[in-house]
């Protein structure tokens, strides 16, 4: 009696939590990225940042994860597939609530906590189950995917803001990085290729905005990038 009220307040849980990272925006000034003046080394278009346009993204994310929230609570609340893969992806969407208030005043801060969010929404993609792939894990998938990319092109303008690396080497350190925890997400989880579609989204948004002026290491990278999680997902794809 007890696991069955514990599910069933998770998945009350997973609605309200959805529903104030959805609202966030609402609540918070317009965000477009850290601002140049927020760091000691101001970086105008810092080369590990995407194009304008795939930031757009966020607004599928906002609603398949309120849509996959809706229908967990209303019909799969106690859904013991669901369970597992409630608790973290909770406690990534609360900080997500809150990152950006945080973003517009503590880039540093921020940065932690996209990894923080990062973390959650991986553990709770990896215990998503098999029922309901359209709601469960889909939408999980794609955020942790946007969220794998985010928080390196986050850390890569932090670290040429504080003047450790220049913007072009912050932006390959952090673009390898970033393409390195994606292939190792897609092998290690074959049945998500939303996940890979979100890191990829990103990258062809990184490659955008290095054609002018013509970036050609950032261009080389985003584009191996996207060839190398193409051919992993489509080697490793489910049966």
């Amino acid at each position: 009696m007890r696991s069955t009220r514990m599910t069933r307040m998770a998945a009350v849980f997973h609605l309200v939590a959805a529903m104030l990272f959805v609202a966030a925006p609402f609540a918070t000034p317009g965000f477009d990225g850290f601002e140049p003046a927020q760091f000691p080394v101001p970086v105008e278009n810092p080369p590990v940042q995407p194009a304008g346009w795939a930031f757009a993204i966020w607004g599928l994310i906002y609603l398949w994860l309120l849509a996959g929230a809706g229908f967990g609570l209303f019909a799969r609340h106690d859904s013991a597939d669901w369970a597992a893969m409630r608790w973290p992806l909770i406690g990534s969407l609360v900080l997500g609530a809150a990152w950006l208030g945080v973003a517009q005043t503590a880039p540093v801060s921020a940065t932690g906590l996209i990894w923080a969010m990062l973390a959650l929404a991986l553990w709770s993609l990896a215990r998503t189950g098999e029922q309901d792939r359209l709601w469960q894990r889909s939408p999980v998938a794609l955020y942790a995917g946007w969220l794998t990319a985010a928080a390196c092109v986050g850390s890569g303008i932090v670290l040429a803001g504080y003047g450790l690396a220049t913007p072009q080497t912050a932006a390959l350190i952090f673009l390898a990085l970033a393409l390195a925890l994606a292939v190792t997400v897609a092998l290690a989880l074959p049945r998500a290729p939303e996940y890979v579609a979100g890191v990829i989204w990103a990258l062809a948004g990184v490659i955008a905005a290095n054609l002018s002026p013509v970036n050609p290491a950032v261009l080389v990278l985003a584009s191996a990038g996207i060839l190398v999680l193409a051919g992993t997902t489509w080697l490793r794809r489910a049966p």
